[in-house]
């Protein structure tokens, strides 16, 4: 690929990133909340629409299709290995990313916790929001460590076309091409390692 359309793509990239959040900022507005520390602050008034639309239990519950009763327990089983991953995943980054000098990823950047305090929610939609949260995030989390792990030791793309691929995928160097190989994954690691010491530095008082 060459450079020029690289840049273009990136442009495009960064226009929609752009609308993306335009799009954010208006549905901030239109359902009346803003932000404060990270936290969505609806009016009093908002608040009170909210709790009238919370779906009583007892109905709740009689109108979950039978499906869902039996495919829960082996939803929720899924809770147990995720955190098993997420404990080597942290493992992992803790040891080896400094090892190699690769920046570590912030755990807040991908897991957050707030729909969960929406009051137009009962108690089991909490729960389920509060788990979609923390697997659905996890996975995003771990998605940004393995795709700067593979930046740093393997930045090639496939020969193949990827459906999704992770946000550093388009910095590897195209399938094959071989002159470019060894001083581009230098150049890359570098980089790396430079963000990392950027990120490391003692803060001054």
């Amino acid at each position: 690929m060459s450079d020029s359309l690289q840049k273009e793509l990136a442009d495009k990239i960064k226009e929609l990133e752009n609308k993306i959040e335009e799009a954010f900022e208006a549905g901030k507005e239109k359902f009346s909340y803003e932000l404060k520390q990270g936290k969505a602050i609806f009016s009093e008034e908002v608040k009170k629409l909210h709790q009238k639309e919370v779906k009583n239990l007892l109905i709740y519950l009689f109108n979950v299709p039978l499906g869902l009763y039996i495919s829960a327990p082996i939803i929720y089983a899924i809770f147990f290995p995720i955190l098993l991953l997420d404990l080597f995943v942290t493992i992992y980054q803790w040891i080896c990313m400094p090892i190699y000098k690769i920046p570590k990823v912030k755990r807040g950047d991908y897991i957050t916790f707030d729909r969960h305090r929406l009051k137009y929610l009962n108690i089991i939609e909490k729960v389920n929001c509060l788990y979609c949260s923390y697997v659905n995030g996890f996975i995003s989390y771990i998605s940004e460590i393995a795709g700067r792990t593979e930046l740093f030791f393997c930045p090639i793309k496939h020969a193949t076309r990827l459906k999704k691929t992770h946000q550093h995928y388009n910095e590897f160097l195209d399938y094959g091409d071989y002159k470019n190989y060894k001083s581009e994954v230098k150049r890359l690691r570098s980089e790396f390692n430079e963000v990392y010491k950027k990120e490391n530095e003692p803060k001054k008082n």
